[in-house]
């Protein structure tokens, strides 16, 4: 499968180059949810401007899509969480990465690994925006508020990731 996955949302399309070799079983996870069309019909649900776009776990009526079992988090990978890098969201648990991903619109040193305990994971850069980060910024600029579960930064209209295609 490509290294490269093409998204078409309500708001144009974006493409993600991969990056196999700094964060193996991360790729291989998204690929798997994009193989699976897990991703059709999804949104980006968390949108903060200076910061980043966070999608792939609900649909657009904010039911939370069923999920493989997480992956080890790859964050000590070098990778760093900058401008246009893709990482892998994730809750308090540093392992507990599944479908959800963001795109940094700014960089964020704050979200790179530092150590291997606590806070010190961070989150597991496995791509980069490489066409269309335009669309990622229009998509960041939505009005936001309460939607669904979500009590701030839900995109009032919802932002549709149509489809995400291995190229």
């Amino acid at each position: 499968m490509s290294n490269v996955v093409h998204f078409e949302t309500n708001h144009g399309s974006f493409e993600i180059t991969l990056d196999p070799q700094a964060a193996p079983q991360t790729v291989a996870n998204f690929l798997r949810y994009v193989g699976e069309g897990h991703y059709a019909e999804t949104i980006f649900h968390r949108v903060i401007p200076g910061f980043m776009a966070q999608g792939g776990g609900y649909d657009a009526t904010y039911e939370k899509k069923p999920t493989h079992a997480p992956v080890t988090n790859e964050a000590d990978n070098g990778r760093k969480n900058t401008r246009g890098t893709v990482a892998m969201a994730r809750t308090n648990d540093p392992h507990s990465a599944t479908a959800q991903f963001f795109v940094n619109v700014a960089d964020n040193a704050f979200l790179d690994h530092t150590a291997k305990n606590g806070s010190g994971w961070g989150y597991t850069v496995f791509g980069a925006v490489t066409a269309g980060m335009d669309v990622v910024d229009r998509i960041v600029s939505q009005k936001t508020g309460a939607q669904g579960p979500f009590s701030k930064d839900a995109p009032l209209e919802p932002v549709v990731i149509h489809s995400a295609r291995a190229r």
